[in-house]
């Protein structure tokens, strides 16, 4: 239950069942309903709640304003397209505005005045000029605030609906209730046009929430995580931009005992700016993640930024996914697993199989990877997917190398010379053989010394083939 001026301002339906209603005192509600919660109104909160569920509102449409009654205006004709159709758009609008722990009631109409009075009204939608006027007609005069300080005269006149108000004589009724009622009216039925003063994104972002106790689980954050990027989806969609990195910081106790922030920071591979793919990294970081003492606050900043690249304009998707869909994967697994755990290939300048490559976090930029070798894989003989940590030594059998099985060569050698350089020359003929499974290896047979000596060479396993 809310209270201004020592007055119930709103209340909840077990509040008014109790017999509480608007306008009563404190001690009238504390006589009929001692257990109920009672809350100071604060305008400034109420503010900044409008002001990010504005800036949240933003990846909708760029032509987003604030009205009064704690109303927020979207212009959408532009993205009805986009979004797939008003109904779609408005699923989408609630559940962006639940996600900042808000309810709301959404209206549509042809005028933004008409929508701003059928939300006051209760949840309308028409997107046709006839029946906006018709809805219209039935509204209460009570909803239009140009005429609060008018309303008893126009009750006595018998007029309570705008329908009604309308049908007046317009010079008569300027006189009596001045210009802004019926410039309200003209705005509501589209008689005039309307401006708008629309929000404008801010140039940095950095959001902040004072959680509602002091909480020491981390799975409990990242609802209050997920309206702080449901703010920066707006923001970042009004800004044209994509994200890089992300810091996340919570906030502990303060005075005598306090503890400094916990500072958390997402990287990732390629810039993004879809609100769904950054709160599942958030969510998985915040689950590997401990907490030294109790939060009581949590922000969200974000570092490194992009400008966003346009969408593909290819006609059929690629088959497997994009290269976004790829990205985010890698992004979740490293939030999940850690970077460490998550690697790419980065191949090296080197003849030698075991040496000419080496493995690299895949959050390592592509510039910084080593350059491969120039040679055209198309020349090269076939290479096994899976090669050995370390040569398995293999038994010879009448002067052929023996692995559970006989085996019998299905290629020519290969010879692999490398290593002088470094004071370790490696002379190898590698060939391709199968068992009598008709499984694939590759062996090679090392020659000591970088020559071929007169005693019988060593065979070794070094890699499978698929």
């Amino acid at each position: 239950m809310v209270f201004e001026r020592e007055r119930v301002a709103a209340l909840s339906a077990a509040a008014r069942a109790c017999g509480v209603h608007e306008g009563m005192r404190r001690g009238g509600v504390q006589l009929l309903a001692p257990e109920a919660q009672l809350q100071e109104r604060d305008p400034a909160r109420e503010q900044a709640a409008l002001e990010q569920t504005a800036l949240a509102l933003l990846q909708y449409t760029p032509q987003v304003s604030l009205a009064p009654q704690a109303c927020v205006l979207l212009e959408v004709s532009a993205s009805l397209r986009l979004f797939g159709g008003i109904r779609a758009l408005c699923r989408k609008v609630r559940v962006s505005i639940s996600r900042l722990g808000l309810s709301a009631t959404l209206s549509c109409a042809v005028t933004a005045t008409g929508a701003w009075m059928l939300a006051r009204y209760g949840d309308v939608r028409t997107v046709r000029e006839r029946s906006l006027r018709r809805r219209l007609d039935r509204l209460p005069v009570v909803l239009l605030s140009a005429a609060q300080a008018h309303l008893e005269w126009l009750h006595g006149l018998g007029c309570r609906q705008l329908g009604q108000l309308r049908a007046l004589p317009r010079a008569g009724l300027q006189r009596r209730c001045g210009k802004a009622l019926l410039d309200m009216l003209e705005h509501a039925y589209g008689e005039a046009p309307e401006v708008h003063d629309w929000v404008v994104a801010p140039p940095v972002f950095q959001a902040r929430v004072e959680l509602p106790d002091r909480i020491e689980q981390t799975d409990i954050l990242t609802a209050y995580a997920q309206a702080l990027l449901t703010q920066l989806a707006g923001w970042l969609t009004a800004r044209q931009l994509a994200v890089k990195q992300l810091r996340l910081w919570l906030e502990h106790e303060r005075g005598r005992q306090a503890v400094a922030p916990t500072d958390l920071r997402i990287a990732l591979s390629a810039p993004a700016w879809q609100e769904d793919h950054l709160y599942s990294l958030v969510k998985e970081k915040l689950a590997r993640s401990t907490l030294p003492a109790p939060a009581i606050a949590l922000g969200l900043a974000a570092e490194e930024l992009e400008r966003r690249q346009p969408a593909s304009d290819m006609l059929f998707p690629e088959p497997g996914g994009s290269a976004e869909d790829h990205q985010r994967l890698l992004e979740l697994l490293v939030a999940r697993l850690g970077a460490d755990k998550v690697r790419q290939a980065a191949p090296r300048a080197d003849y030698r199989p075991e040496l000419a490559n080496r493995w690299c976090s895949v959050m390592q930029p592509a510039a910084s990877l080593p350059a491969p070798l120039s040679t055209d894989a198309a020349r090269l003989p076939p290479r096994p997917l899976w090669l050995l940590d370390e040569p398995v030594p293999l038994r010879v059998l009448q002067h052929k190398p023996f692995y559970r099985t006989p085996l019998e060569f299905t290629s020519p050698p290969e010879r692999i010379e490398a290593g002088w350089w470094e004071g370790r020359p490696s002379t190898r003929d590698y060939f391709t053989v199968r068992d009598a499974q008709h499984a694939y290896y590759w062996i090679f047979r090392q020659w000591h010394g970088g020559e071929c000596p007169e005693e019988e060479p060593q065979w070794f396993l070094h890699g499978l083939f698929g």
